[in-house]
């Protein structure tokens, strides 16, 4: 199988080629092919990966590529990994800075941050997806590129189910509450877990055992919550309330006071303090030769333990086990072996909130979703959110894509979250996609960590001045 990284020169990349060097995924993939639009920052992943199979890997992992030419780059491709980030780290610290000067939260991914960072994203995807479909049309697309949610969203007019959004927040999340409940997960099923939700906003509200239920005996057990983040993150009254586990992301949300305190009391936002780490290391890993890899993996540590330090008690450390990485690679090359029909996979993954059922489906069916002659019909996976909207949810991956699997209704309370939330990811969506820029008004002011309409203009305005592209789009279109 030949896989094509498009931001090859990422930070992350080496995880990748890790896990395809050593353990179940060794052997998946004959060919890397790393495309990036930077040559400096592929060379400096090249040297990294060069002095990895002498960390005592027992093979030399799959032969690795570097093309600078997205055409060469997705010739022959089976499988498409993206995770590109338009404007680089300097963007990121942009999309945080702007939202926290005027008192909001400035975050990656979440609230006006995630906006900015999806209005970027977008178009450059698309033009992706579009060279696929002619270059690579058989090829699936793992988009890692966030906010995966948004981004797989746009894509499907264009890639239809053959795009599939990974991230590795939620899956996380319910092994953490695995181990701590004291319940064995096989590897490659989620029998019995009860997850839903959007990329990064989401609750695990079932953790099956034996056929009961060993979650509402983990919501009452504070010493088994002190043993990992999600349990540590929120106070017990309000788990108890909620009667499930919130994805980490959800901090934002419950806490927003207490995030923004934190980041301002940090001095520098996360991009900010990635940016100045990336400045320094890329250089020095293109000269390190042998020592690359140690250089690298002493970096990634580091960078690993400042993750959500704003929701952190003084001197509280993360996890070893999320220190010692191995999440989102391993949920995308599950995904791409169980895809190419090397057995199927349950796993927690961003696709159309549809599944397709025999027979009646009941009020919340989807009239158009009908199968002419046999009586099936399409439903939402997650009941009140639109059908044809990208969820995250448990799915059962095969050779034919990622089916979500059924989830119950969502609480009231959050499920108006989820709804006004996914109204801001269409609103985006609708921006980046036409170029009308009072969808993307309407976005900022719709969020609920922004709402408001004065708010909403002076962050268009400040994302305008920084990232010239934004007005090229209103202007031209993607």
């Amino acid at each position: 199988m030949r896989l094509t990284i498009a931001g090859g020169g990422g930070f992350r990349v080496p995880l990748v080629y890790r896990a395809l060097s050593a353990g179940p995924f060794a052997g998946l993939v004959r060919e890397l092919v790393l495309y990036d639009v930077d040559p400096a920052r592929l060379a400096a992943i090249e040297a990294v990966l060069a002095s990895l199979p002498r960390q005592g890997l027992p093979g030399s992992g799959p032969q690795i590529r570097a093309v600078s030419s997205l055409p060469e780059a997705l010739d022959g491709a089976d499988m498409v990994f993206a995770a590109i980030r338009p404007g680089g780290t300097a963007g990121r610290t942009a999309d945080e800075r702007i939202a926290l000067d005027l008192g909001l939260l400035g975050q990656e991914t979440t609230g006006a941050g995630g906006i900015s960072y999806a209005l970027r994203s977008i178009p450059p995807m698309l033009r992706l997806a579009e060279q696929m479909r002619s270059r690579c049309p058989g090829a699936w697309l793992l988009n890692f590129t966030n906010p995966a949610g948004m981004v797989t969203e746009a894509l499907l007019p264009v890639l239809g189910p053959r795009v599939i959004g990974i991230c590795d927040s939620a899956s996380g999340l319910v092994h953490r509450a695995a181990r701590a409940a004291g319940v064995a997960l096989p590897e490659g099923t989620l029998d019995g877990v009860g997850y839903y939700g959007l990329n990064h906003l989401g609750w695990l509200y079932r953790l099956g055992a034996g056929g009961r239920d060993a979650l509402p005996a983990l919501l009452a057990n504070p010493a088994a919550l002190s043993e990992f983040e999600e349990g540590r993150l929120f106070p017990p009254g309000l788990l108890a309330g909620l009667g499930c586990l919130p994805n980490e992301y959800l901090f934002y949300y419950y806490d927003t006071v207490r995030a923004v305190a934190g980041m301002r009391a940090a001095g520098q936002t996360r991009g900010e303090s990635i940016a100045r780490q990336q400045a320094e290391l890329y250089p020095r890993l293109a000269a390190a030769g042998p020592e690359a890899y140690a250089l690298w993996e002493a970096a990634r540590r580091s960078r690993e333990e400042g993750y959500l330090a704003e929701a952190r008690a003084s001197g509280e450390r993360r996890d070893e086990t999320d220190l010692a990485g191995g999440g989102y690679e391993r949920v995308a090359l599950a995904a791409m072996r169980a895809l190419s029909g090397g057995g199927a996979a349950d796993l927690i993954l961003n696709t159309r909130n549809t599944v397709t059922t025999a027979g009646s489906a009941g009020p919340e069916a989807v009239g158009a979703g009908s199968t002419a002659g046999s009586g099936a019909q399409a439903v939402p996976a997650v009941p009140g959110l639109p059908a044809d909207a990208v969820v995250e949810v448990p799915c059962r991956v095969t050779p034919d894509g990622a089916e979500p699997v059924p989830q119950d209704r969502p609480g009231p309370a959050q499920l108006e979250l989820l709804r006004r939330v996914k109204d801001v990811e269409r609103l985006v969506v609708e921006a980046a996609t036409t170029g009308r820029r009072e969808a993307a008004l309407a976005a900022f002011a719709r969020h609920p960590l922004v709402d408001s309409d004065v708010l909403a203009g002076k962050l268009l305005a400040g994302y305008e001045a920084a990232f010239p592209e934004l007005g090229r789009l209103w202007h031209g279109g993607p």
